[in-house]
């Protein structure tokens, strides 16, 4: 998983309440057995006008003009804007993956939906929570400023806006630990990859049987 420390994005806006997670990353998208390629249809009823299937070459399809990650100024955004609710409905973690391959490190909005918040962490994915207040203004800096970059600052716990007001926010000392180090499920527990083998190793020398096996 890569490590999350200190990033300087351009920021976009989802100006929509309780988007889900079938409109981040659509259901017929989630046939596929790998954990790559979800970017390409982040957002797709939206991002396009014609129907999007697994395996359609994006570069055939006809985009959505008014959708915000479309428009030219939002080319290359890499910290999302979102309102309330963001990333409920059912519980996918090929949400965050899409936004993670389209290039989002992180995403503020006012509130998550609980499963969405826990699959970021868990891939890669910063997700902040913010006052509704703070994320109003920040639509609107945004929509008036062309250009208009945040740094999220990870260690420090604080949104740097660039007047360089400091927006802070909370997260959890062991998600912290996690992002901060790049380490997922698998590892943390690779962590311990030395003592893992020394126990099996141990194990074997006690109980050699475990070694062989009938073969049917």
């Amino acid at each position: 998983m890569q490590a999350f420390t200190v990033h300087k994005g351009l920021a976009a806006p989802i100006d929509r309440e309780n988007v889900d997670t079938d409109a981040i990353i659509p259901k017929q998208f989630l046939k596929s057995i790998l954990r790559t390629g979800f970017g390409e249809n982040l957002f797709d009823e939206w991002r396009f006008l014609d129907k999007g299937e697994p395996g359609k070459d994006p570069a055939t399809r006809r985009p959505n003009p008014d959708f915000v990650l479309n428009q030219p100024r939002y080319q290359g955004a890499s910290v999302l804007l979102a309102r309330r609710n963001f990333g409920c409905g059912s519980s996918r973690e090929h949400a965050p993956w899409a936004l993670d391959q389209y290039g989002f490190r992180a995403v503020i909005a006012p509130s998550f939906a609980d499963i969405f918040f826990n699959n970021c962490y868990k891939n890669g994915l910063l997700p902040i929570v913010l006052p509704e207040a703070d994320v109003a203004r920040l639509f609107d800096e945004v929509a008036a400023f062309p250009g208009y970059a945040l740094t999220i600052d990870l260690p420090r716990q604080v949104v740097v806006k660039p007047d360089g007001v400091e927006l802070p926010f909370e997260v959890q000392p062991f998600r912290k630990y996690c992002l901060v180090n790049g380490f997922d499920d698998i590892g943390l527990t690779l962590r311990h990859a030395d003592k893992i083998r020394a126990y099996e190793a141990e194990r074997l020398a006690r109980m050699p049987w475990l070694a062989t096996r009938d073969v049917v």
